[in-house]
């Protein structure tokens, strides 16, 4: 498999700068969801290099400062859950990963973009772009996007931790685990919650 295949595809195009982006979040109950948009050379060899999914948390640990140094622009950007509570999680999901591309400092002519979705009730993807359904294992760009996402906001929960540590958002990052509806039933919801994904949990 070409790992570069779709930047390959959008350069033949005519595209200057691809950008590869993703987003980190959208299940949680709490927290916000977070956005990475990554410009990498065209065929820059990044050992270990794959969807953040299938990586340790040790090893998206590692690969995070790889990646910032070898891109030619990178930019995170994240909605908070009282925008995700406001909106909804497809909206806000959309937004996160479209501040993230204008974050870039060299601007994005196209944009490949994780999964099957690039607009919701009250935000969109504006930037050229196409779709990758998994993405993050298909495209170079996408994968260390996903990387640079998924470690910004597993970083922000651990901080949340601190400051709430009764709901040892460290352990779950904020996901529906045993462990976090057991705390929630104990301590109720934390300002960093998300309403609308707590009443979806009651009413099943």
């Amino acid at each position: 498999m070409d790992f570069w295949q779709y930047e390959r595809e959008a350069a033949a195009e005519g595209h200057t700068f691809v950008c590869g982006c993703d987003e980190a979040g959208a299940g949680p109950l709490a927290g916000p969801v977070y956005a990475a948009a990554v410009i990498l050379p065209l065929g820059e060899d990044i050992p270990g290099l794959d969807d953040s999914k299938k990586l340790t948390e040790k090893k998206r640990e590692a690969l995070f400062p790889v990646i910032q140094e070898k891109a030619l622009a990178w930019s995170v950007a994240w909605v908070d859950a009282e925008e995700i509570d406001a909106t909804d999680i497809l909206s806000a999901r959309m937004r996160a990963m479209q501040l993230a591309i204008d974050g870039l400092t060299r601007k994005a002519d196209f944009a490949l973009i994780d999964g099957n979705r690039d607009r919701g009730r009250s935000a969109a993807i504006i930037t050229p772009h196409r779709c990758l359904v998994k993405g993050d294992s298909l495209s170079a760009s996408i994968a260390a996007a996903s990387i640079l996402a998924k470690v910004s906001r597993d970083r922000y929960m651990v901080e949340m931790a601190e400051k709430y540590p009764e709901y040892r958002f460290d352990q779950h990052k904020g996901y529906g685990t045993r462990l976090h509806y057991e705390l929630l039933a104990q301590h109720g919801p934390s300002p960093i919650h998300r309403k609308t994904f707590l009443k979806k949990e009651t009413e099943k």
